[in-house]
């Protein structure tokens, strides 16, 4: 088989222009935007996001791009009322900026902290230099008194950030508009230092990403590889984003706690410093005095990628978790979905075989960002009652893999794009997901018991579990050539293929094989570029 896909490959790259040419003389005259121009800085802002370095009620960051000509960054705020003149009272900050050298240009991010804000109240401000500005944003500090509020969740966004993911993010915007924040559990790109795809991100949330706060903590692929082999984190990640700095030293902004409202956010970096983590975890957990806590990170204590297991996150941390009967933590990294209930095991082992093959080959090539966990076939082994955590990962990017479809999981899902949307209510806590078009996949809610573990009430979803159908070896042979092609060329691990990728020789036929015109191809376009191939050589 490996022999053939170089053959297939050169079958379709050479032979589509032949015959893109007979009987078809459209040309386009339209070159395609490069990603060096589309994502060229300018004096004009962009990739503004709001973020938390300090207490939600008094407080709100926000971190913007300009070109390298604005040495000097400002905001401006007011209180926002119904009337055109709300600015005229605004108050000034100045920025702290820094220059970022990315692959396509050099940049200055800036940060601004809008200190001594009121509780409760709805302000609208803007950023720039005092001659170029963007539009007035708004936004609402958390109020002093507990009050009702819902936040939105995604797993993985990583690939087809601006195609495929833009999607995700709008619709979950419909359906919670007066979202509290953004939450995202990692690999929010596939490439750390790639500008293009920190350019596709922010742009699929626009400006939503400037009016609703995000809570973010980096995945594997957020971190970037040294040529000495040793990993880091993106050098994107803090001129991006303003984050607390109240975590372990030397993991500033991407392991952080805060508190909104009766809820304590902690999120976690799974990439470095596990057991530095555990002990603040341990300290932060027993100092607690919120109602609800929700601890968030990336690579899962229960994966629900086939053949996966963190074995040395799940026994460094669960430990804490159930000593303090933490009440849901959200993750990503498998590219499927899995919530579990309370019956989750204490221990897994590789005795017990996961399910039967399914119908897509496994593209995992998340070595090229992955920390040294290892990922290993494993059983349910003891069964624990006890301690009331849901677990839950999901996805919300393209990028799909095989679920372990373990038996103790509630609620599974493949092939699937997902946003999840929490909602406290005082003691009751309310959890949805829902696919890329609304529709309910998921839903339970929690409620607090007095001198015991929460309540765990299941509801209905509206749709069937989305599973792949499982199939035998011989079926297996008849899968889509295009992914096997992928799978055998594919070096970024981002389940397509760039041109880049595709030998030189091979190239010729890429234009016209990318139908999408997305400067990539997905394992369909080759499949119907092999197709197109055969009939124009008369197969």
């Amino acid at each position: 088989m490996r022999r053939l896909l170089p053959s297939l490959f050169s079958f379709v790259l050479l032979v589509a222009p032949l015959q893109a040419h007979d009987g078809d003389h459209t040309h386009s005259p339209v070159a395609a935007v490069k990603p060096a121009a589309l994502y060229q800085p300018t004096a004009m802002p962009d990739r503004i996001v709001l973020t938390w370095t300090g207490d939600p009620t008094s407080t709100q960051a926000v971190t913007w791009r300009t070109s390298t000509e604005v040495e000097v960054g400002l905001a401006e705020i007011a209180v926002a009322d119904g009337g055109p003149n709300f600015g005229e009272n605004a108050k000034k900050f100045t920025a702290k900026s820094q220059a970022l050298k990315t692959d396509l240009n050099t940049a200055h991010f800036h940060s601004v902290n809008f200190t001594e804000l009121d509780p409760g109240t709805r302000y609208a401000y803007r950023v720039g230099d005092g001659t170029n500005w963007s539009e007035w944003f708004q936004f609402s500090t958390a109020a002093a008194e507990h009050e009702p509020f819902s936040f939105i969740y995604f797993g993985d966004a990583q690939n087809d950030l601006r195609s495929r993911w833009s999607r995700v993010i709008r619709e979950a915007y419909r359906d919670a508009p007066k979202a509290a924040f953004l939450l995202h559990a990692g690999d929010l790109v596939n490439r750390a230092e790639a500008d293009r795809e920190w350019g596709e991100w922010c742009g699929a949330g626009a400006w939503l990403n400037a009016m609703m706060p995000s809570v973010a903590i980096p995945g594997n692929h957020e971190q970037a590889r040294e040529e000495s082999g040793a990993r880091r984190l993106s050098h994107h990640w803090r001129p991006q984003f303003a984050f607390p700095e109240n975590g372990p030293k030397g993991l500033e902004e991407s392991c952080y706690t805060l508190v909104y409202h009766n809820l304590r956010i902690i999120g976690m970096n799974t990439n470095t410093m596990l057991e530095e983590q555990a002990v603040w975890l341990d300290e932060v957990l027993s100092e607690n005095e919120s109602q609800w806590v929700v601890c968030t990170f990336h690579h899962p204590i229960y994966s629900t990628g086939k053949s996966r297991d963190n074995a040395e996150i799940r026994a460094l941390w669960k430990p804490i978790f159930d000593k303090h009967k933490v009440d849901l933590v959200l993750q990503g990294h498998d590219h499927t979905y899995g919530r579990t209930g309370f019956d989750v095991p204490d221990e897994l082992d590789s005795e017990e075989k996961v399910p039967a093959k399914t119908a897509s080959p496994k593209l995992d090539a998340d070595s090229a960002g992955d920390r040294d966990i290892e990922n290993v076939p494993t059983g349910v082994q003891v069964v624990d009652e006890e301690h009331g955590t849901i677990y839950v990962v999901s996805v919300s990017g393209p990028k799909m893999y095989d679920n372990s479809r373990y038996k103790f999981m509630k609620r599974l899902a493949e092939d699937t794009q997902l946003y999840q949307i929490i909602h406290i209510d005082d003691d009751v806590l309310r959890f949805e997901a829902r696919t890329a078009v609304g529709e309910l996949y998921d839903a339970f809610e929690l409620k607090k018991q007095a001198g015991s573990i929460n309540k765990l009430v299941e509801l209905e979803p509206e749709v069937k579990e989305v599973l792949r159908p499982a199939v035998t070896d011989k079926e297996l042979t008849k899968t889509s050539v295009g992914k096997l092609i992928i799978a055998s060329a594919d070096k970024n691990g981002d389940g397509f293929l760039t041109e880049e990728e595709v030998p030189e020789e091979n190239r010729g036929g890429f234009p016209e094989a990318d139908k999408n015109r997305d400067g990539k191809l997905s394992a369909e376009e080759i499949d119907a570029a092999i197709e197109a191939a055969k009939a124009a050589a008369g197969q």
